[in-house]
């Protein structure tokens, strides 16, 4: 009978695993039904299942997503990265070592993810420009990523699990830096394979590329649809016979196809130095004012015609102020989608009063490849019809909910975050920094260093919100780590740790040391080809400490070396999500991931396994 809680944990653990290769159900998922067997069959008590979601560790990893999503929002990231792509002007071979040397350097304080995501379209433009097959690039990308996550203690959750494993065991953490050597050999190896052996071995031909396309930009639909060549500013005198008019009274699209899109009025301030201005949409029922400064989209002829009219002024603005004024932190721009049998077709702009409906303005219907951009009121919609919609951001995220009429295409609560985080690249740079020197000179513990860099990055609008600060998160990541740690509590209260320790020590231990170091480094990187790094982690991070233990020795260069096989993931796509991104991008497939990372898993493998003892004694 006293086996039998070791039994079920194994059986359990089993289970998980299999489930986790398989691919079938969510991570998390998986992760939550073991959770809830051990506790529910008695292996667990309620509090030892969730002390996982009190760790600290997991609030460290919750504080680096958003650290990280204020360093991309801002564009900070996209700054250095396109300054450093640069450098390798139109030669393949320098333009790839650019590459995997900004890559790594972003990951060693950004989740390999997120550091591949925002590279993906930059590198892919570039490919394309030079005529290159952009896997070529792709695949280097993501393996440099999980290289450069071994540099710093907070570059992959691998060296956070491994150090939290530490401390559980009353051993000193481990520091910022102390992975950074065996994680620098490591890189070393892995560029200097794909630079070389590796490279012949990356995709030549061209591929059938699926690239994910979340949408245009705003700035990039400004562009196709021609938005700045029909933005026009008039000003309104006190003279004027506009002055007290209802917008909706003057039959704008009617008469002239032109729209007014933004109002820009004087407000009377107390305080002399603050803005005495604000800038306010359009809508049917606004009454214009003496000094208005009126936006306006359409024809220059109709603009003109309209102000000679109403004695209006035709104010010029150089492109780039147009620009800001037009797409900022608080307006905003997208474009969408009828949906199939939507109460809209068929119905007018007007009918269905759509700016009163949604407080945003429809500048231009793309139908057929064919641009429509006057008399939009009286435009009867079809199905097929793309719609460019400007507006305040608010007020096209609440568009983007209505599901049954319209598609939004492309991402607008992220096009609304990088907006509003436009221009403070240089905060999340000092925030950054900042985070690194409070770790670095080990000010507080590392939990507190992040949070309090998190906490700066959303008082400081390097985030617009709390709640996008939430979204940021990768909760499946979270709760995998949160759900899986008490699997450790698990084994290590039944006995089952030690157990697998012995069988360890008896197929290995007569090679001594080193025989075993080199059998936990097999068994982990075999297991991170296919469930996730954490959870490799999580499972054979304590087995390590155990089985040093056992053997009179170090603990560190076993934890080591599930570390750094945990977050080496080359052999197979589905071994990290930065793997699939690029698949998906480049029209990748499993055998290439295959063909170029296990050569590279068994050549770094060997590099690592000579130097770990060296840095890190038994």
């Amino acid at each position: 009978m006293t086996t039998s809680p070791m039994i079920i944990t194994f059986v359990i653990l089993l289970f998980v695993i299999l489930f986790f290769i398989q691919g079938k159900y969510r991570p998390d998922f998986i992760s939550v039904a073991s959770l809830l067997a051990l506790t529910v069959l008695g292996v667990l008590t309620p509090e030892e299942a969730l002390s996982g979601f009190s760790n600290s560790i997991v609030l460290m990893i919750a504080g680096l997503f958003i650290v990280g999503a204020g360093i991309f929002d801002t564009g900070l990231a996209s700054k250095i990265s396109k300054m450093l792509l640069r450098l390798g002007g139109n030669n393949e071979s320098r333009l790839l070592f650019i590459i995997m040397i900004t890559v790594s350097l972003f990951g060693t304080v950004l989740s390999n993810t997120g550091t591949v995501a925002i590279l993906i379209p930059v590198v892919m433009s570039i490919a394309v420009q030079l005529n290159i097959n952009p896997s070529k690039f792709l695949i280097p990308l993501t393996y440099s990523s999980s290289l450069g996550g071994l540099l710093t203690l907070i570059g992959t959750t691998s060296t956070l699990v491994v150090s939290d494993a530490l401390v559980h065991e009353g051993y000193p953490a481990l520091g910022f830096f102390t992975i950074t050597g065996i994680g620098f050999i490591a890189l070393l190896a892995g560029m200097l394979y794909l630079l070389t052996f590796g490279r012949k071995l990356l995709p030549k031909k061209q591929t059938n590329l699926i690239a994910a396309n979340d949408g245009f930009s705003p700035g990039e639909l400004a562009g196709i649809y021609k938005v700045y060549d029909h933005l026009h500013f008039i000003y309104v005198p006190q003279s004027s016979d506009i002055v007290g008019e209802r917008i909706v009274d003057l039959s704008l699209a009617g008469q002239y196809g032109i729209t007014v899109v933004e109002i820009e009025r004087k407000v009377k301030e107390k305080l002399p130095l603050l803005n005495n201005t604000q800038t306010i949409v359009a809508k049917a029922g606004d009454v214009i004012y003496p000094e208005d400064l009126l936006l306006i989209f359409g024809e220059y002829e109709q603009v003109q015609l309209f102000s000679d009219k109403y004695e209006l002024e035709v104010k010029q603005f150089s492109l780039n102020e147009m620009k800001e004024h037009f797409l900022n932190k608080t307006f905003g721009m997208t474009e969408i989608l009828l949906t199939p049998h939507s109460s809209l077709e068929n119905r007018t702009l007007a009918d269905i009063h759509f700016r009163k409906r949604y407080d945003c303005n429809v500048l231009a219907i793309k139908r057929k490849g064919q641009y429509i951009q006057s008399g939009l009121s009286m435009e009867r919609l079809k199905q097929g019809d793309a719609l460019l919609v400007h507006g305040q951001w608010e007020n096209i995220e609440m568009l983007a909910l209505d599901k049954k009429d319209l598609v939004v295409l492309g991402t607008v609560s992220k096009d609304a975050d990088l907006a509003f985080a436009k221009g403070k690249a240089p905060i999340a740079g000092a925030i950054m920094l900042f985070m690194l020197a409070l770790m670095i000179f080990d000010i507080f513990t590392p939990v507190i260093s992040v949070l309090i860099a998190a906490f700066l990055m959303v008082v400081t609008g390097c985030i617009r919100t709390f709640e996008g600060s939430y979204q940021r998160i990768s909760w499946e990541v979270i709760v995998v780590i949160a759900t899986m740690l008490p699997m450790a509590i698990a084994l290590e209260k039944t006995g089952g740790m030690q157990f697998i320790s012995n069988i360890i020590l008896e197929l290995f231990g007569g090679f001594g040391p080193y025989g075993v170091l080199i059998a936990f480094f097999i068994l982990t990187t075999v297991f991170s080809q296919f469930i996730s790094n954490t959870a490799t982690a999580v499972i054979f991070a304590p087995i390590a400490i155990t089985t040093a233990v056992s053997l009179g020795s170090s603990p560190y260069p076993f934890v080591m070396a599930v570390a750094m096989a945990a977050g080496m993931s080359f052999s197979t796509p589905i071994a990290t999500p930065a793997n699939v991104l690029v698949m998906n991008a480049g029209g990748l497939q499993f055998k290439d991931f295959a063909r170029i990372g296990v050569p590279m898993q068994i050549f770094i493998g060997i590099i690592v396994l000579i130097a770990l003892p060296i840095l890190f004694p038994f």
